[in-house]
């Protein structure tokens, strides 16, 4: 700019030009100050803290994906449950680590080394599980190689679908057919990934009359597809179960199959149970599976290695279909998913892999030999012998009646009490689930909800054994807690009728049917002022409750109580849990109903206490000023005069009366002190009547604890002596003067020589300095309150 400038002759331009690189600079400087000052605001505020600064280092980084992990050290851990990643598992984890290195080779070496860990994986896996001439398609996302089997069969059967798309699809609609007892939502994702209507799903019901109620009924099948094909739609696939999600039971795949050959279907097999192909012996009804059209196996689960990839093994002659449907792929980072189980397989070898699957067989028929020994324990398999997954649940029934806890309705039972029984043994078995889960973490149990039988235990060690590390001792210390956990499920039972009637019987107690409530029941308390007719919440019986529970945890007894919602209400009841031993029903639900009668009737003397009190004041200062008045005509007007009234006393002095006011609290009145000073002696008013309590209370043994049946059988005898023992107590304190006797004596003055005697007492003064505060006559507005009345007393002689 200046050079030119400097050739520039007239004096205006350059003029012009210095102008104009001073505004440029002024420019320049305030756009660059505005940017750096944007830097600020966008590195303070807009960025998260962890991005801020030149970066943290590894250490920093590492503690702060273990805090995320574990959480912080004072919560508590949610779950015992722990994978337990052995060396197996550290080579899977390098897999992925392994992965991202491997791409970062060149092309040439990078796409001969993922051929050659997909060839080896894949034919290791067919030949490890009977699958003979197969492919493999590795996933992470377990239901995603369905979803491609299922594109597959539809290339396959629909030549013209690539060009014409779904418009060959509505000329003749798909239908693929899964069992009712498949896992739940995969009809749901298979439509959602194909873009297909859910007409296009069909539900095929399980058998009902013979053979295992969790296999899909072949006969109903065949109907099912000849009803399609007559209606223009066409059979497409069947998804069948080697092992069902919830039970673990197995269809007849040999039926299956020769229906699907029948009728140009693709037959699919999933379930825990082909990991028993891996095995010397395989069952006849899984070992079909080996001629389906595919399969799709989870060896992470089976092995305990985390982060592997699922395989859906399938055969198929066409490349090109197989590519469009997604089976195959040409990224060298789609065949990378299969490094982290080819580096596993090598590791674990294949002594390693069946010792792992034998392994958990054992432990699921070690677990049904050791409940077929145990009593109220139901086992739901379909085969005894062969089945890896092991369901049972505890029933019972009661002497002279009906089988009770049994899912499966009677013809002419009424439907309400089914669902109450239903939904009671529910219950009970969903609280056998959780302590079982909690005091065998290593079982790795699960609750499952059944259609038919209800909620069930469900023992699965092919998907959890590999991962806990669930050993052999693990099982025998399950059915051990099995075991001691029995006779508080029948105690517990068997107690529920016997609470029922006990508090029907008992006024101001309501029972509440609640057949979710595993423990012995639920009960409210009704006050005075309960609303029965309302369902919404109640502050006041809130309160009662409240106070109900914690007295009820503190007698320290061998039940749980604890307050909720009432069933289908928002009022609080009192639930009490499950029974360990023989419980004095009727002693419980009298301790009940007397302890929330005492916390009502103490909240009524709480909430009355105000008003009374203020009545009572304002009737004492009513006094008091007629009092105060009284005495200003007794003694005249000159009297109160300060100087005239101080020489009239002294010439004619006046006797002062005493005349005091005591506000009892029991009775709620004024009464005179009259008798106090004529006496000397405070009047105690009216005793109120203790709380009753309940009897079987007072009779508990030292060292018993609350709500305990008394001694019977071999311990009669030591009942006895213990009953004696209190009854000669009872005597010895009746002859000596009981209780009260002593505590008057405690109270007189022989016993307290430091006491002073009525007459010191009336001296000093000490009966106006008692407990019960006083109020003078010119300060009626001072009180406070005493152990039991309110005394108003005027003073001696206030003016002198």
């Amino acid at each position: 700019m200046d050079v030119s400038l400097e050739k520039v002759a007239d004096p205006t331009l350059i003029e012009m030009g210095k102008n104009l690189k001073e505004a440029m600079k002024m420019l320049e400087d305030s756009q660059r100050r505005t940017e750096e000052e944007n830097g600020k605001k966008l590195t303070s505020g807009d960025i998260p803290g962890p991005l801020q600064g030149s970066g943290q280092d590894m250490v920093s980084i590492l503690q702060l994906v273990q805090n995320l992990m574990h959480g912080d050290e004072d919560e508590e851990p949610q779950s015992a449950r722990v994978q337990n990643i052995g060396e197996q598992g550290h080579i899977a984890l390098l897999g992925h680590s392994l992965g991202a290195y491997i791409s970062t080779l060149d092309k040439e070496k990078l796409r001969k080394l993922t051929t050659r860990i997909l060839s080896d994986t894949t034919l290791w896996l067919c030949r490890i599980f009977r699958y003979e001439n197969g492919c493999a398609y590795f996933h992470e996302e377990e239901r995603e190689g369905l979803a491609k089997i299922c594109r597959l069969a539809i290339h396959s059967r629909y030549e013209d679908f690539v060009v014409d798309g779904f418009n060959v699809l509505y000329n003749k609609k798909p239908v693929v057919y899964l069992s009712a007892a498949a896992r739940p939502g995969l009809g749901q994702y298979l439509c959602n990934q194909l873009g297909l209507p859910f007409p296009c799903l069909s539900r095929v019901p399980c058998n009902t009359m013979f053979g295992s109620q969790h296999q899909m009924d072949v006969a109903l099948l065949e109907k099912l597809i000849k009803d399609d094909i007559e209606r223009g739609k066409l059979p497409l696939l069947l998804v069948a179960n080697a092992g069902t999600a919830a039970v673990g039971h197995t269809d007849k795949i040999g039926r299956l199959r020769e229906l699907c050959e029948q009728y140009g279907m693709w037959l699919h097999v999933e379930g825990v149970n082909l990991a028993t192909l891996a095995l010397g012996y395989v069952p006849s009804s899984v070992l079909a599976a080996t001629k389906c059209d595919s399969m799709t196996l989870t060896p992470g689960p089976w092995l305990g290695l985390p982060a592997v990839p699922a395989v859906t093994l399938y055969k198929h002659d066409d490349p090109a279909l197989t590519l469009v449907a997604g089976l195959t792929s040409n990224k060298p980072a789609d065949k990378l998913r299969a490094l982290p189980l080819w580096l596993s397989l090598q590791y674990l070898g294949l002594d390693g892999i069946v010792e792992r699957i034998k392994h958990a067989c054992q432990l699921s028929q070690r677990l049904q030999e050791s409940l077929k020994k145990v009593n109220h324990i139901k086992i739901l398999v379909e085969d005894e012998l062969s089945s890896p997954v092991v369901v049972f649940r505890f029933f019972q029934e009661l002497p002279g009646s009906d089988p009770v806890l049994k899912a499966v309705p009677a013809p002419n039972t009424v439907p309400s009490a089914v669902s109450r029984e239903r939904r009671s043994c529910d219950a009970l078995n969903r609280w056998l689930g959780e302590q079982l889960k909690r005091l065998v973490p290593a079982g790795g149990l699960t609750i499952m909800d059944l259609e038919v039988e209800g909620v069930c235990v469900r023992f699965s060690p092919l998907a959890t054994a590999a991962g806990l590390g669930t050993r052999g001792e693990d099982v025998d210390q399950l059915v051990a807690c099995i075991q001691s956990q029995l006779p508080v499920l029948t105690c517990t039972l068997q107690l529920r009728e016997e609470f029922k009637q006990e508090v029907t019987g008992t006024a101001g107690l309501l029972y509440v049917d609640d057949p979710n409530w595993p423990g012995i029941g639920v009960v409210r308390y009704e006050h005075a002022n309960d609303d029965k007719s309302s369902l919404k919440s109640d502050p006041e019986g809130e309160k009662i409750h409240a106070g109900l529970l914690k007295k009820l945890n503190e007698l320290e007894s061998d039940l749980t109580f604890k307050m909720g919602p009432e069933y289908k209400s928002m009022k609080s009841c009192i639930y009490i849990g499950m029974a360990s031993d023989d419980v004095d029903i009727s002693q419980l639900v009298e301790t009940i109903a007397v302890t929330a009668r005492e916390i009502e009737e103490n909240s009524r003397l709480l909430e009355n206490m105000t008003e009374v009190v203020r009545k009572g004041i304002q009737e004492a200062q009513v006094q008091l000023q007629k009092a105060s008045e009284e005495r200003l005509r007794e003694e005249g007007v000159l009297r109160q005069i300060p100087v005239v009234g101080s020489v009239l006393n002294w010439f004619s002095p006046v006797q002062p009366s005493q005349k005091g006011r005591t506000f009892n609290l029991t009775a709620g009145s004024l009464e005179s002190t009259e008798h106090t000073y004529v006496y000397k002696v405070q009047g105690t008013g009216v005793t109120p009547p203790q709380t009753p309590s309940g009897s079987r209370m007072k009779q508990r043994l030292p060292g018993q604890k609350p709500f305990k049946r008394s001694l019977r059988g071999s311990d009669a005898l030591s009942e006895t002596s213990s009953v004696s023992h209190i009854e000669d107590l009872e005597k010895m304190e009746h002859l000596s003067g009981g209780p009260e006797q002593e505590a008057l004596e405690a109270n007189s003055p022989e016993q307290h020589p430091g006491a002073p005697t009525p007459q010191e007492a009336e001296q000093t003064g000490a009966f106006q300095n008692t407990a019960h505060p006083q109020v003078d006559d010119d300060h009626p507005q001072m009180w406070r309150p005493g152990s039991r009345d309110l005394r108003f007393a005027q003073p001696v002689n206030s003016h002198l």
